[in-house]
């Protein structure tokens, strides 16, 4: 009798399933508002999310300064030259009525620059550069201008008396007119034949350092 409460009970009696223990950990997620969206809003800071922001910030200064670097070159460090004056930018230049007299300027790059009425009187030009530069009215009396690359040079109305100009360049379009050439050394110049026969007619004088001629260096007739 005891056997059959028992059993009776025991069917009676509600069953519950045990549950599993189920272990979720969460998948790293990396938030792209963090570089897209600087105004997503947050509780805090009135809806600007400023963590947000500052990281866009911080990464769009740092693309700004790396492009700057890329694209723009300190231009005292392209366009140096000899002499003690090679230090500063001489080349592409407004340098009009600059003072350059005495000066030693071995293998100075004055390429393409402005030199109107600049003084470079007594300078030493050896070997300097003027391509496609404008020397109008300048003065270089005096000056050692052997080996000096003029091709394309406007030196119109310049002073070239007693200038050492042997070897010097004087290609393309170079003109001389107006210019004073009394003492001047053109030895080995290669002149066009319409400069030549310009310059022959106002050409006079000696050069005090190498005793030539003007004319005679021009091959003057």
């Amino acid at each position: 009798m005891a056997l059959l409460l028992n059993v009776s009970l025991s069917s009676k009696l509600p069953t519950f399933p045990i549950p599993k223990p189920h272990l979720s950990f969460p998948k790293p997620h990396l938030d792209s508002s963090l570089f897209h969206n600087t105004n997503s809003a947050t509780p805090q800071g009135n809806g600007i999310n400023f963590d947000h922001l500052h990281l866009s910030v911080t990464r769009g200064s740092f693309v700004a300064l790396l492009s700057a670097s890329l694209f723009f070159v300190d231009p005292a460090l392209a366009f140096k030259g000899g002499g003690p004056y090679g230090a500063e930018v001489t080349r592409g230049q407004d340098l009009t009525g600059k003072d350059f007299s005495g000066k030693s300027l071995i293998k100075q790059d004055f390429k393409t620059s402005i030199l109107r009425q600049a003084n470079f009187k007594g300078a030493n030009l050896l070997g300097a550069s003027f391509f496609d530069a404008d020397l109008t009215g300048a003065d270089l009396s005096d000056a050692d201008l052997r080996g000096a690359d003029f091709s394309l040079a406007n030196v119109t109305k310049a002073n070239l008396s007693n200038a050492n100009l042997e070897g010097a360049l004087a290609t393309g379009n170079t003109s001389f007119r107006g210019s004073i050439i009394t003492g001047a050394d053109f030895t080995d110049v290669p002149l066009r034949e319409d400069q030549r026969e310009y310059l022959c007619k106002v050409a006079d004088g000696v050069n005090p350092t190498t005793g030539n001629a003007t004319r005679e260096t021009l091959l003057c007739n």
